[in-house]
């Protein structure tokens, strides 16, 4: 059966299409809803004619389609919470004041603790919105929890934008939380006004707070807590780099997220233990609310993440095609949890681990069967194993593109990984809940308690053998998004030639082929244009000249090995040679000169007149003087310098009406090799 003939999906993906749409492009909120209205009149008028017809008309299906669209475009629309008026982002002045909630404890950074604050006030007006809260780590500082009120005298700033090309864009990704602004300060300037819980959240907040607490009690150290609290309370946030490295590396990392396979072995988990209801009254239908409410209560506990959510949801629907003894076809149930989730959060679209999880899902699904069929073995332990083979593979297959365009790397024994962990992955949660729930009760015995710690320090240690095995480690592979199209246009038609092989499928096969190889020659293409790049790293100077798939790295760094400004350059852009050298005084590409001024102030070159002058550590210069003298095009100044230096050099070369670049605002400044321009 072809997938799009079901119409929950071609509604969902009509959504989905509504969702971008409004993201991408600026469609007023009024003019949609207005349009919307008209549609749903039409929509009905073309309902009732087809119903008095016996028929559905082809005008009824565009109707439902492009009014599932409107629906995604007014609904994303609706939910931007910068449409209120009351919105934080409108307040005009400075504020002497801002009231905040916590509403998410983030991962703490190497100097801040981080969290999302939901605004309350702002001086004495309501004001409503989210932001980022910094609080600088001090050694007896005591973190914030969920549903705190404080009052902090710090304002708002900007988030900083990516400084250099092809960085991780950590203000669009917060964007897409409705995040806009954030706040600095330290632990003296709050204020707590109050700590007292008054949301679900906050509410599960506390309850994870006091199951460490008992946990700590018994023992249990900090890195096993900390995957204790991943892998059954969905809070990721204390895991070391290392232990979180280590399971990236293995290919494991899904294990980590609470997801469908978690909330899959808890639905029958439940199931077997509401069974007995069924001999009642009524028992079937409370053994359905039972198992919903239960779910849903875990989804909260465990911090109702995008993968949680779409898990619960999903599970929720096949728990009820099970109550009513109804064959579900999975595809179905997929868009329908896709369709429900979109509409309470659209932007939840956008989030990674909600794309991974979807595509693994769908190709289990539709490719493992075919993988499946390869080979039957006879015995069922090796039967066993090849099921959990065919799975992790399918999964792969599913996963892969997406993955190698936001990650660029592939652990080659991810397979090995998954073969042992997924057989007691249920084991290991289903006998976690045991443990936490017998911690609560004060009456877990120490011999479990140390032979589930235990079974976490095996687990992570067998984790950290596979990651050490760094030649199955295939890292900075280049993947744009157009071979992420095509490369799945590609597994469509393979999946689509097996099932039914005729002249389309193959003629269709041939196109996603062609695409690739046409996607192939444009990035290519793309990528073989050279360029000069002056790049911002606070206190250091880094230049780099870019000639096709070579790069050369001027720098003052200690190595370049490790640096991610160069290594993430060097994979968007399919570098496949990084060479190293010293920083020089002059430098001349494709007929444009660049005079470097180090600290030592020295410019007085006669033989030349440079067209870029790039200030670095600080010289000691008359900006004045240096214009008269070399009549630059630009001047830049790049994050080696002293900010007090950069703010009077700017206010010169305004005065001057000379073009001046700071790499710490602008960011990294690149001359092409056909014209000249930054970025």
């Amino acid at each position: 059966m072809k997938i799009l003939n079901f119409t929950v999906i071609k509604l969902g993906v009509c959504l989905c299409i509504g969702i971008l749409i409004s993201v991408y492009f600026t469609i007023s909120t009024t003019w949609s809803l207005f349009v919307l209205c008209i549609e749903f009149l039409l929509l009905g008028i073309s309902l009732c004619i087809s119903r008095k017809q016996f028929i559905k008309t082809l005008w009824f299906g565009l109707l439902a389609f492009t009014t599932t669209i409107l629906i995604g475009v007014v609904n994303t629309n609706m939910h931007n919470e910068k449409r209120l008026d009351n919105h934080y982002i409108h307040y005009k002045t400075i504020p002497k004041s801002i009231t905040i909630r916590i509403e998410e404890v983030l991962k703490p950074s190497n100097y801040n603790d981080k969290y999302i604050v939901e605004i309350l006030k702002t001086d004495t007006l309501a004001s409503s919105g989210k932001a980022l809260l910094n609080i600088k780590k001090e050694s007896l500082q005591k973190k914030l929890e969920v549903d705190e009120i404080l009052i902090t005298s710090e304002g708002f700033q900007e988030i900083n934008k990516t400084l250099n090309p092809n960085q991780f864009d950590y203000k669009k990704y917060l964007e897409k939380q409705y995040i806009y602004k954030q706040i600095y300060s330290r632990s003296e300037n709050l204020f707590r006004v109050s700590d007292k819980k008054h949301t679900l959240i906050g509410y599960a907040s506390l309850l994870r707070k006091t199951i460490n607490t008992k946990l700590k009690k018994h023992g249990f150290k900090a890195d096993e807590l900390a995957i204790i609290n991943a892998l059954i309370l969905g809070q990721r946030q204390n895991i070391s780099k290392e232990v979180y490295t280590n399971y990236v590396n293995a290919g494991a990392i899904h294990i980590l997220a609470v997801s469908g396979l978690h909330v899959g072995i808890l639905l029958l988990l439940l199931n077997t233990i509401f069974k007995p209801l069924e001999h009642i009254k009524h028992g079937k239908v409370a053994k359905l609310i039972s198992i919903i409410f239960l779910l849903w209560c875990y989804a909260i506990i465990a911090g109702a993440s995008a993968s949680i959510v779409r898990a619960t949801t999903m599970f929720s629907i096949v728990a009820i095609g099970m109550h009513l003894k109804r064959p579900s076809n999975i595809y179905n149930t997929l868009a329908i949890s896709v369709f429900f989730i979109l509409l309470f959060k659209p932007l939840f679209l956008f989030d990674v681990g909600f794309q991974l999880s979807y595509l693994a899902v769908l190709a289990i699904v539709s490719i493992q069967p075919i993988i499946y069929k390869i080979w039957k073995p006879r015995l069922w332990l090796t039967d066993k194993l090849w099921q959990i083979t065919t799975v992790t593979i399918a999964a792969q297959f599913g996963v892969l593109p997406i993955s190698l365009f936001y990650f660029h790397q592939l652990p080659g024994l991810f397979w090995l990984s998954n073969i042992v962990i997924i057989p007691l992955i249920g084991i290991i949660l289903i006998s976690g809940i045991i443990i936490i729930i017998l911690a609560l009760l004060n009456v877990l015995p120490l011999f479990l308690a140390d032979a589930f710690a235990h079974i976490i320090r095996l687990m992570n240690t067998f984790f950290e053998w596979i990651a050490s095995k760094e030649e199955f480690l295939f890292q900075g592979i280049s993947f744009h998004l157009i071979y992420v199209i095509t490369s799945y246009l590609i597994i469509i038609a393979l999946v689509r030639l097996h099932l039914k092989k005729n002249y389309k499928t193959l003629v269709f096969l041939c196109v996603a082929v062609i695409s690739f190889q046409i996607a192939s020659i444009y990035t290519s293409f793309k990528n073989s244009k050279d360029a000069f790049i002056v790049f911002h790293k606070s206190k250091h100077t880094v230049i780099g000249l870019k000639s096709n798939k070579t790069l050369k790295v001027f720098h003052n760094l200690d190595n370049i090995k490790n640096n991610k400004t160069i290594s993430t350059f060097a994979v968007a852009n399919y570098i496949k040679t990084i060479h190293e050298d010293t920083l020089q005084d002059i430098f001349f590409y494709k007929n444009k000169s660049i005079l470097i001024i180090d600290s030592l102030g020295l410019y007085n070159i006669k033989s030349i007149k440079p067209d870029y002058v790039v200030l670095r550590n600080s010289p000691k210069i008359n900006m004045e003087r240096l214009i008269d003298s070399l009549k630059p095009k630009v001047i830049i100044a790049d994050g080696s310098n002293y900010k007090t230096y950069v703010s009077r050099w700017e206010k010169t070369c305004v005065k001057r009406k000379l073009p001046f670049h700071q790499t710490g605002k602008k960011g990294a400044f690149i001359v092409l090799n056909t014209e000249s321009n930054s970025e």
